[in-house]
This record gives C-alpha cells, structure tokens and sequence, in this order.
C-alpha cells in the first residue's frame, strides 16, 4: 500500500462524509451486527461496515477490511476472544472514523481541521480517523485509505437510512452472505448497487521454517546429557509499543518461557512482528546451549508454536505438547502486563 499522506482536498472529503454521517445519529436504529459491505473500486476488496453506538459508549462507523478483517470482527462479537482492549487492538483490521471528545485527537488531526476551517465542540463530536492493523498502532490514513474510508462512510448513509425503513433489508437470503454495496464505473461516475455475496474463504498463513541444522543439533545432543523440568512455551504481543524513526509504531512479539512447576521465568525474547518466526527456533537454540541443560517436556498452546518446535524437539528426544492453557506463562504474562501499566 502506498503511504503517501492525504492532501487536504482529500482530507475535506471525509470530513465532509464524517459530518454528515453524525448528522443523523445511526446508531439510534442500528447496531453493530448489521453488518454490510462496501466494495473497494480501487482493489476490489470488500470493507465489512457497521455503525455502533447503541450502547451510547463509541460512536463510529467502522470498515472492517477483508475476510479477515471480518473474521477479527465476529471473533469478539461471538466471544470468542474476550473483548479487551488489548485482544481488540490486535485483531482489528479496520478503517475507523469516530466521533470523540477533544482530547483524543492529536495535533497533526487538530492542524488538518485548523487548515480546513472546521470547528467542532462537545463530546463526541469531533471525527478522528485511524487505520488498525494487526500489531501495530492506531495510526494516521493514507491517502489510499482517507479516499476509502470517504466512499465508505457515503454508502453507509445510504444503507442505514434505507435499513431504518427497511429492517429486514440486511437479512441475508442463504447463509453467510452479506449485503454488498458494488461500484460500476460509468461516465459520470461511480454507480452502486446491491449484491448479495459470500466472504472469500480465509487465507491460512503458512508457517516457513527456515532449514534445521543438523549438525548444530547433534553438537548439543553430544555436549548437553542434562535433562529436567517441563517448560511452557508461547509468544504474545507486547503491551508497549515500539516506533523507528518516522514508522508506524508497532508492538513487537514477546517469546516467553516459563517453568511449569515453579512458574519462573527462565527466558524472554522480544522480536518484530516479521521476524519473529526465524528468531524463535534460534533463541530456543541459543539459551539451551547457554544453559546446557534440555526440558524433559515442552507445553505449548498455539499452532505455530508446535510446528516452530517440533522438528527441533523430536530430534533433541524432548516431547513435545499442545495444551489448552498455558497456567504457570499466563501467570507470568499477566505480571508482565501489570509492570508495565505501573
């Protein structure tokens, strides 16, 4: 995607959209399971919508975008995850303009409604716009987005002033379909209908190992007789985002390991998001050999943490297994959480 910022002709546009979505208070007659969609003419994805602010707490129009930016989505509305603040801000892939009280905003959105000549008093009355992606910050549009999220909150006018006269209009006709709003490019411009579609089916993220060395392998089978213990294993978001430069700020991957009777932290390792996958078999690596001593057992409660470690313990004679709770690592995750709010 490109990250060129807005110009202010394309920042106008939103707001524009953004103030006269507010106008009428949507979410006086919707909730945020009438979800609809919104087809991107520039790339074709489709953006799940839904307005919320029934419960009078957040007001807003999210667009959430994607398969699985829609599978983030009804994972915290079916309770799936807990809906935290910190479980939301990672599985959310979603363009949001909400409407909030002064203090949220930040001065780059105070100089772009100071240049528009807008003025906006009360609570909830000031739009603020963010893109949330998957660990990373809340975090300014592009101009690729603000253009979005733009026809985004125009269809979402549309829809939800024929949804109060119509109820039942987002009642799919066959399970798992959803209203679409379709842009056709004519003449004089885009032109939307109505479509009934299915989500694509969800993209799995392969794991990719990198080569196991076998050798290296060997040399700790050969120098390391010492076994003990059983060890539980995971990784997680850190709870304090990092920012490089003028990036986006984002909140790197902690790799934990605890011990499962004690509850002592043996090791942690931070690493990005990108990268956590080829530092993870490295570190484990680095502090067995540091150690020399091997784990009787490895707990592990995810997926990827199996299929990361399972070539190197097989051949290390380490059994390896997945559980449901990791009791001795949330421990530790939950003290970790805390230090850092103090």
């Amino acid at each position: 995607m490109n990250d060129k910022p807005p110009s202010i002709q394309e920042w106008r546009d939103p707001y524009d959209a953004a103030i006269e979505f507010r106008k009428i208070e949507r979410w006086t007659w919707m909730w945020d399971s009438d979800v609809f969609g919104v087809q991107n003419p520039a790339s074709g994805e489709i953006g799940y919508c839904c307005v919320m602010g029934r419960a009078r707490e957040h007001f807003a129009l999210a667009v959430y975008l994607g398969t699985d930016g829609l599978e983030g989505y009804l994972k915290i509305q079916s309770g799936e995850i807990p809906p935290s603040p910190t479980d939301a801000l990672h599985l959310q892939k979603c363009l949001m303009a909400s409407f909030e009280d002064r203090g949220f905003l930040r001065k780059p959105d105070f100089q772009v409604i100071k240049t528009l000549g807008l003025k906006f008093r009360g609570r909830n009355s000031w739009p603020l716009f963010r893109s949330h992606r998957p660990g990373y910050h809340p975090w300014y549009l592009t101009s690729e987005e603000a253009k979005y999220l733009t026809l985004a909150l125009h269809q979402a006018i549309d829809v939800s002033l024929r949804f109060k006269n119509d109820p039942e209009m987002l009642t799919p006709p066959m399970e798992n379909q959803y209203l679409v709003r379709v842009p056709n490019e004519e003449k004089d411009g885009l032109r939307w209908r109505d479509e009934w579609l299915e989500p694509l089916p969800l993209e799995k993220v392969e794991i990719i190992r990198e080569p196991i060395d076998a050798n290296r392998l060997e040399e700790i089978k050969r120098v390391i007789s010492r076994r003990q213990g059983v060890w539980e294993i995971d990784f997680f978001y850190s709870p304090e985002g990092v920012r490089e430069k003028e990036e986006r700020p984002y909140y790197p991957y902690v790799i934990l390991w605890v011990e499962h009777y004690s509850g002592h932290v043996l090791n942690f390792h931070l690493a990005k998001p990108t990268e956590w996958v080829y530092e993870f078999p490295e570190q484990f690596l680095k502090f067995i050999e540091n150690i020399k001593s091997l784990p009787q057992e490895i707990l592990v409660k995810k997926e990827e943490t199996f299929k990361l470690l399972e070539p190197i313990a097989s051949r290390l004679g380490i059994k390896l297994r997945r559980v449901r709770r990791l009791i001795a690592l949330e421990e530790a995750q939950t003290g970790m959480f805390e230090f850092f709010i103090r």
